[in-house]
């Protein structure tokens, strides 16, 4: 796919949930794509680079055990993410567009009709925030080597691999919510 500056001059990079406590493997498993972050941190360079719209968003658990609690150490953002943010949503779901203050509210007021995705994990907060943004009519691209899962159990017990987990998310997403692009594709761009 072509990208060319101009026509990610209206776009948000949304950085989703790159928080310290996804480094638990005790809590989450075996992750895929260890070049996740380096990822992130390229297509925000070059977003700040190009004086274009960054977003954080931060995933406030409910669940005083899991390491993305508010007062554990998992909680704050891993060193990738550098700088403050142009907005940054706090969230206790899956979709940054169910968060405060409102992504979907920012972005029309900041006449911005694409997204790029990127964050963790791929087949749960990024996906969702994929499918939400791409149903209310926003231009998403999801870079999906800038996003990481983990290894899940199926409904039979049988271990899927985080690689195999982040395939199927790029094949739902693909045409019918989003692109799916590489962080070289937008950082060449």
């Amino acid at each position: 796919m072509d990208f060319t500056a101009s026509n990610l001059a209206r776009t948000a990079l949304v950085v989703i949930d790159v928080q310290r406590g996804f480094d638990d493997a005790a809590w989450w498993g075996e992750r895929d794509n260890p070049d996740c972050e380096a990822n992130i941190a390229a297509l925000v360079a070059t977003w700040r680079d190009h004086d274009r719209p960054v977003v954080f968003v931060r995933h406030d658990s409910t669940n005083p055990r899991s390491p993305l609690y508010p007062g554990q150490p998992g909680h704050g953002f891993k060193e990738a993410l550098v700088g403050d943010p142009d907005l940054l949503v706090v969230k206790s779901v899956n979709s940054a567009f169910h968060g405060t203050p409102d992504l979907h509210a920012w972005l029309q007021a900041e006449a911005l009709d694409g997204i790029v995705i990127c964050g963790i994990t791929t087949n749960h907060c990024c996906e969702t925030t994929a499918r939400v943004g791409g149903n209310l009519g926003y231009a998403v691209l999801f870079a999906l080597d800038a996003t990481h899962t983990f290894d899940r159990r199926d409904l039979e017990g049988v271990m899927v691999p985080a690689s195999e987990i982040r395939r199927m998310t790029a094949l739902n997403l693909q045409g019918e919510f989003a692109t799916v692009v590489s962080t070289q594709d937008l950082v060449l761009a």
